[in-house]
């Protein structure tokens, strides 16, 4: 699968001799971005309707926009020998994506972004137990540090919100979903990854939609299809981010998203940060540059071997 700027993106990433954690870094970084525009479009669109009818069509557009995609590579983009494991996940990823939708309607941007970055807190000991990764103390402490950042943005001792119930539900099933995808993406390409997705989640997330629909307007017919094709492309880099690194080095970059959250939520919604956002925010950060700094140094002394651009596209 090949989407236009990724290529050159990849060149630039492969040709720069990074780390493969490095990589997986880059990648998820800008699923990040993409993310958060994503989160822009539904708070905008959860003012009128349901957040189970938007996840219907964030799967809907979704599909639509990776069949190109499939249709260019042909059969062999259909190619899996795992389809149950594709439909557990899918079923998952629509239960998370409401959750996160949710959470994202009712919360401001930044406090719903600060929930999902309990994700961590679940994701590591997941990927100990079914992914065989080793977790270095360093590692362990600057998660630790950036989790302690997002619940510092929480404001402790306030009274908790049913939707920051939600939110946190949905971050247990997106770490769930991580190590699902990690497994998945050792044997499938991404495009087949999001195609299963696209079909299997469209159909599960049809059923809830239907019992809440409200026919949408063509403005918000096609602001859905822009969080249909913008998750789309989000949801590539971050499966290219976690086929390239381990996920438990890879995943505290996506805490990089809360400062886009905060910048669009002030531009798009007048959200101000206030103390507890800005110090979390810098905590956050704080331990996410460590992280990088510190997988940078530990990939210069091991010197391991650079996946090249034949490499890669086999991975798609």
């Amino acid at each position: 699968m090949t989407i236009p700027g990724l290529a050159a993106v990849q060149g630039r990433v492969t040709g720069a001799g990074l780390a493969a954690n490095t990589q997986g870094a880059l990648w998820v970084l800008a699923a990040g971005l993409f993310f958060s525009i994503m989160s822009v479009l539904i708070k905008t669109l959860g003012a009128r309707l349901d957040s189970f009818e938007i996840a219907f069509f964030r799967a809907l557009f979704g599909l639509l926009a990776v069949l190109p995609f499939v249709w260019q590579g042909g059969l062999a983009e259909l190619k899996t020998r795992y389809p149950v494991k594709h439909f557990v996940r899918a079923l998952i990823g629509v239960i998370a994506m409401f959750c996160g939708f949710y959470a994202i309607t009712h919360l401001t941007l930044a406090d719903s972004v600060a929930f999902s970055f309990t994700k961590p807190l679940f994701l590591i000991p997941l990927a100990v137990l079914f992914l065989s990764e080793k977790v270095r103390a360093r590692r362990w402490t600057a998660t630790a540090i950036g989790f302690v950042g997002a619940v510092i943005m929480l404001r402790p001792g306030g009274e908790m919100e049913p939707a920051a119930l939600i939110a946190l539900g949905g971050a247990l099933l997106v770490a769930v979903v991580t190590v699902l995808i990690k497994q998945l993406s050792a044997t499938d390409r991404p495009t087949t990854i999001l195609f299963y997705f696209g079909v299997f989640a469209t159909a599960v997330a049809a059923v809830p939609a239907a019992f809440v629909w409200i026919t949408p307007t063509w403005v918000e017919l096609a602001m859905m299809a822009a969080v249909g094709a913008v998750g789309a492309f989000a949801q590539h880099c971050m499966i290219r981010g976690f086929a390239v690194g381990e996920a438990t080095a890879v995943a505290p970059f996506d805490y990089v998203r809360l400062i886009f959250a905060v910048a669009l939520g002030f531009i798009f919604f007048f959200e101000v940060p206030d103390l507890w956002t800005v110090v979390g925010a810098a905590v956050i950060m704080g331990s996410t540059l460590y992280i990088a700094q510190r997988e940078a140094s530990l990939g210069k002394r091991r010197q391991p071997p650079v996946l090249d651009q034949g490499a890669l596209a086999n991975r798609q």
